[in-house]
């Protein structure tokens, strides 16, 4: 396999990274909608449209960073809103809504797998299978890493969500006093590397479960 070029890894990365981050949010906004708060829906933010979602920061400076220092695209979108206080049942509701998120990109990885797939399958020399296997690949691996970093007990990410909900009322109503602190938290994991070795393992058994090439990944990410 020969090194990719920047134009070629962007081709790679950028419609895995917009597809997760769309489908994420929207997964969120449908869910609430189903369950009765309808605050996305009269915004129009349960849209796979990804203008509709673009957060200048997160899914445009952010990601163009990333990929000139590291070689791989990651990012998020603007947060779809969500009025838990309209929720039919607030508590159990919240939990549902916030696992859509992570559900949508676990669902995601399997589509992108098939992807791949199709690329393994008809692998010849024409670069257009060598595409679909490294942008495979790519939604593989993304989708993975946006399911597993959301799925962490922090708040706002949907897995500290998750943890208000299942928590006595007195208990979330202290946890939730967190919020404020989640941000701070993933700099420091990111940029002291804890994050990436609390994420490493489950991200490369569930890469491989769902059907990923390791040696497809290291290539696209080196």
């Amino acid at each position: 396999m020969n090194e990719l070029s920047t134009l070629q890894q962007v081709m790679i990365w950028v419609l895995p990274v917009l597809f997760a981050i769309t489908v994420h949010e929207v997964a969120h906004g449908w869910v609430a909608f189903k369950c009765g708060d309808d605050t996305a829906h009269q915004l129009g933010r349960i849209t796979l449209n990804p203008i509709k979602h673009i957060d200048l920061f997160g899914t445009v400076i952010l990601p163009s960073i990333l990929l000139l220092t590291t070689g791989f695209m990651f990012g998020w979108a603007k947060p779809v809103p969500v009025n838990f206080n309209r929720l039919r049942q607030p508590r159990r509701d919240m939990a549902l809504v916030a696992l859509a998120g992570p559900g949508a990109n676990l669902l995601m990885a399997i589509f992108w797998m098939i992807v791949a797939k199709i690329g393994w399958l008809t692998v010849d020399s024409f670069s257009f299978t060598l595409f679909l296997i490294y942008l495979g690949s790519a939604g593989i691996f993304i989708n993975i890493v946006l399911m597993l970093l959301n799925l962490l007990p922090i708040l706002p990410l949907d897995g500290g969500r998750v943890v208000s909900s299942i928590l006595p009322p007195t208990w979330a109503s202290y946890f939730g006093k967190t919020e404020m602190l989640g941000l701070p938290i993933l700099i420091i994991l990111l940029f002291t590397g804890a994050l990436g070795k609390i994420l490493l393992s489950p991200l490369l058994l569930i890469y491989i479960i769902v059907g990923g090439d390791i040696s497809v990944l290291q290539h696209i990410l080196s």
